[in-house]
């Protein structure tokens, strides 16, 4: 049996809430102060739901999602973790349309290759992508930011 936990992690929870917090700190150095687990009113149509994104604000309407994934041991595609980002993109679209979106990632390399998981899901997402959603990168190791332009 595989065992899928980030090497060197208690649990994919634990990498993914370090994570979490680390962006929330980056946000707030770039004027963004954000409380966690914000929930904003989504949905199709009429009827809406309450979805908690991993980090927002009322003033100004900001919502984040935060993800902490990695291409695979192998180097291949992490498959259900890219439907989990083509989740959260849904939920982007279902939300109100005055708030800023900010998709923000872990920088991970693919080895052998020089293309970030971002790169690799905007290439080959991008039918996926709603308007106006910013994605952002981390690099966990030096902190920098990298803000990716998507076409739309």
């Amino acid at each position: 049996m595989k065992n899928f936990q980030r090497e060197g992690s208690i649990s994919n929870s634990h990498v993914g809430r370090a994570f979490e917090e680390k962006a929330r700190k980056v946000l707030a150095e770039q004027g963004l102060r954000l409380e966690s687990d914000h929930k904003v009113p989504c949905g199709l149509g009429a009827v809406r739901k309450g979805h908690a994104f991993d980090l927002g604000s009322e003033i100004p309407k900001v919502i984040v999602e935060c993800k902490s994934h990695t291409w695979t041991s192998g180097g291949n595609v992490p498959s259900a973790k890219m439907k989990n980002w083509a989740e959260a993109m849904f939920y982007f679209y279902m939300a109100p349309p005055e708030y800023r979106k900010i998709f923000i990632v872990e920088r991970s390399v693919r080895p052998r290759r020089d293309e970030t998981l971002l790169e690799y899901f905007l290439r080959t997402q991008e039918h996926m992508i709603p308007p106006s959603v910013e994605f952002w990168e981390l690099d966990s190791d030096s902190n920098e930011l990298t803000i990716h332009e998507v076409r739309g």
